[in-house]
C-alpha cells in the first residue's frame, strides 16, 4: 500500500467565496472561520467577510490573501477529518501553504498559525516599495538554464530563482529592471515568460529584512514537534522537530521554494497519492508535471469529499 501526502496551496489560489460551502455545511469548518475572526479581530476584523464575500481587490492584498488561504484550506481539511479521510503520511505546502501543513501536522494551533501568516504578509509587503519588485514564471526551459539567466542579468539588480515549481516551470523574483532583463534573455533561449500578479517579490534576498523582523515573532510563537512529517520548502526534506521547522520557516521567506524537489522526495519515500486541500488545483497540475505516474486528487468543494474518499 503506497503512502498518502496532503498538500496545501499558496498565494495565487485565492478567490472570493473559497470554502463557503464547507463553512455552511460543516460546524468543524465554521469553527475554523470563527477562530480566525477571533485571532485577527484587532488587525483584520473583516477577514471572514472578505474571504466569503469580497471584494476581490481586498482579498488580493497580501495581508488578506495569506491568512485567507490558510483559513479556507484548513476549514476544508477539518471537514475531511470529520468525513473519515485517512491521516496523511506526509504534509507539505507551497510557500504560505507550509503554514497550513504545519497546522494539520499538529505543530501549531489555528490561532497562532493565522497570526503568523498575517505578520509574515505584513512584513513582506513592507519590505519592498510598491512597483519596485517583480515576479515572472519562466516555462519550457530547465531550472539550471533559468539559474544561468539570472546570473547573466544580475548586473541590473537582484534577480533570483524563487519557486522551483516543476521541471519545466521556475519562477524568478527580484528588482523590476533585473527581472525584465532576465525575462528577455530567457525568451531568447526559447522560454515562455508569464508575469505574475503579485505585489511582493517573494523568496529572494530582497525579503531578508522582512524575514529578520518575522524571526522574532516566530521565536515568540509556541511551535511543537509535529505528529506528521512536514516536507519543507527550504530543504525539500521531512522535518518533525520544532527548532528545525522554525528555522526553515524563517529561511523560506528569502530562499527559493523547492516544490518539485519536495514532491520527488515524497515519491522517493513511497508516496503514490497526493491530495491537494484548498482552493483551486495549482499544485495538482504541478505534481502531474513532475511525475505522471502518481495519483493526484484535489478537495475544493463539498462534493469532492465523497468522490475522493471513494478513490482513496
Amino acid at each position: 500500500m503506497g503512502k498518502i501526502a496532503y498538500v496545501f496551496p499558496g498565494q495565487g489560489s485565492q478567490y472570493v467565496g473559497m470554502a463557503y460551502d464547507f463553512y455552511r455545511e460543516f460546524h468543524e469548518s465554521a469553527d475554523v472561520f470563527h477562530s480566525v475572526e477571533q485571532a485577527l479581530r484587532m488587525s483584520l476584523p473583516d477577514i471572514v467577510d472578505v474571504i466569503l464575500k469580497g471584494p476581490e481587490e481586498k482579498l488580493n492584498q497580501t495581508v488578506y490573501t495569506q491568512p485567507g488561504i490558510l483559513t479556507a484550506s484548513y476549514a476544508i481539511y477539518r471537514a475531511m477529518e470529520s468525513a473519515g479521510f485517512p491521516k496523511p503520511d506526509f504534509v507539505a505546502g507551497h510557500s504560505l501553504g507550509e503554514y497550513t501543513a504545519l497546522l494539520v501536522a499538529g505543530g501549531v494551533e489555528v490561532f497562532e498559525a493565522v497570526r503568523l501568516t498575517y505578520l509574515r504578509a505584513k512584513y513582506m509587503q513592507e519590505a519592498v516599495p510598491e512597483g519596485k519588485g517583480l515576479m515572472v514564471a519562466v516555462l519550457k526551459i530547465p531550472p539550471e538554464e533559468v539559474e544561468r539567466v539570472c546570473d547573466e542579468a544580475k548586473g541590473f539588480g537582484v534577480v533570483e530563482p524563487a519557486n522551483y515549481n516543476s521541471p519545466d516551470q521556475t519562477v524568478i523574483s527580484g528588482e523590476k529592471e533585473a527581472v525584465e532583463r532576465a525575462s528577455d534573455i530567457a525568451r531568447e533561449r526559447g522560454a515562455r515568460v508569464v508575469p505574475l500578479k503579485v505585489s511582493v517579490p517573494s523568496h529572494c534576498s530582497l525579503m531578508k529584512d522582512a524575514a529578520d523582523a518575522f524571526r522574532l515573532k516566530l521565536a515568540q510563537t509556541p511551535i511543537r514537534n509535529t505528529r506528521v512529517p512536514v516536507v519543507q520548502n527550504y530543504t525539500a526534506r521531512a522535518h518533525t522537530m520544532a527548532h528545525e521547522i522554525r528555522e526553515n520557516l524563517y529561511r523560506q521567506i528569502f530562499s527559493p521554494v523547492k516544490w518539485f524537489q519536495s514532491v520527488r522526495f515524497m515519491i522517493d519515500q513511497g508516496v503514490d497519492t497526493f491530495v491537494e486541500v484548498g482552493p483551486k488545483n495549482v499544485l495538482s497540475k504541478l505534481i502531474q508535471r513532475t511525475d505522471q505516474k502518481v495519483r493526484v486528487f484535489n478537495v475544493e468543494k463539498v462534493e469532492d469529499l465523497s468522490k475522493v474518499l471513494k478513490a482513496l
